[in-house]
């Protein structure tokens, strides 16, 4: 299966009921699938005029009850941002599909990048959390769709999922679980998104009582009537300009992502209690980082890996003690140094080795080799 594909799958077995979008390289066989496969199970599928209006009728039906995504690359995840940044504030689930290639403008439309990494923490205006996941293989990224979903709807969050032109193209064995509890190589518990108990006049959409920071969200034409707004607002949803309302408003928003950063944060170790040298890698170049380990602990280097899953929210206290002892971090990127510039923050720049390229093709295991081996 192809990993495009392999995202539409999991996107279906999520639950994902609605796609706007608009066709662009290299995203565009995941519209196309889900164009077939939408209508089938009950769903509904949208071509729009471009990507600003594909997000902001994702939103739309989000409200609505949906599940819904888009799927787009570099060009149209920049027109995204602004509605990005809308379903933050108004705390609308849902799931953003970047399948980047090379950039900036127009680029390199048919080759690999991972020239996004930051555009999905700081892309949209203001200050806000955000989830964005990351996935190395076809199987993975089936699974971290379905956990994009959930994220979504557990969370109230938009949330990205940063796959690169590699990923989205190649082509791996993988068995399509008809249902997520059926998978016999992972289980993936599907989340629906929590409702509330209360009468309609005792709702408020972003009321701040809730002891897990994520109010319920009760989905349009369910009798219960309450106003959303891109501005700041109250607990009732109506804007406000009062700091007692303001403030523990943007406190909750984090806080429901920021208590919850051990069950967010997705990553797989390998070998760093006694590395010397710690590579840190994500997404395709995850891949010849695991190969080039395997030929530098055959040369005996004492090297450890860690692949991360999750690249929003970056977290910390992990990074620190996974790889915060090793005299030597190793940072694999396609592109000049995006999430380098975390882990500088974190373990100290004088110990991070970049090792990048920006050709459009993707890092070797021999180049990958060569930072480990560099003095």
């Amino acid at each position: 299966m192809q990993g495009n594909a392999a995202c539409a799958e999991g996107a279906l077995v999520a639950g994902c009921r609605f796609f706007a979008g608009y066709p662009i390289t290299p995203s565009t066989e995941i519209a196309e699938i889900l164009s077939r496969e939408l209508p089938k199970v009950g769903g509904k599928y949208l071509q729009m005029e471009d990507e600003i209006a594909s997000l902001a009728a994702v939103i739309g039906a989000s409200v609505g009850g949906l599940k819904a995504m888009t799927a787009t690359s570099g060009p149209g995840f920049s027109l995204m941002q602004e509605n990005l940044g809308y379903a933050a504030m108004a705390e609308i689930p849902c799931v953003i599909v970047d399948v980047q290639r090379g950039g900036p403008s127009t680029g390199l439309p048919t080759s690999p990048s991972q020239g996004d990494v930051m555009q999905a923490r700081w892309g949209t205006h203001g200050d806000h959390p955000i989830i964005a996941l990351c996935p190395a293989s076809v199987p993975e990224t089936f699974s971290l769709t379905v956990e994009a979903f959930n994220f979504s709807e557990k969370y109230r969050t938009p949330v990205i999922l940063l796959l690169d032109e590699i990923i989205a193209h190649m082509r791996e064995p993988f068995d399509v679980p008809a249902d997520a509890a059926e998978s016999t190589s992972f289980r993936v518990e599907v989340v629906d998104r929590m409702n509330t108990d209360v009468p309609p006049e005792w709702y408020f959409p972003y009321d701040e009582s809730t002891a897990s920071d994520v109010p319920p969200l009760v989905s349009f034409g369910q009798g219960f009537r309450y106003h959303i707004t891109g501005l700041m607002h109250d607990r009732a949803g109506f804007p406000t300009e009062r700091q007692d309302e303001i403030e523990p408003w943007w406190r909750r928003v984090f806080s429901k992502i920021g208590r919850n950063i051990d069950q967010i944060c997705m990553y797989e170790a390998d070998g760093v209690e006694q590395a010397r040298t710690v590579v840190i890698a994500y997404g395709s170049t995850a891949r010849a980082a695991a190969h080039a380990v395997r030929l530098a602990r055959a040369r005996r280097y004492k090297v450890g890996l860690i692949v991360l899953k999750t690249l929003w929210p970056f977290h910390d206290s992990l990074i620190e003690s996974l790889a915060g002892s090793a005299a030597r971090v190793i940072v694999p990127e396609m592109n000049l140094g995006q999430l380098a510039l975390e882990v500088e923050r974190v373990v100290g720049r004088h110990k991070v080795r970049r090792v990048n390229r920006v050709d459009g093709e993707l890092l070797t295991p021999r180049q990958i080799l060569e930072g480990i081996e560099g003095g």
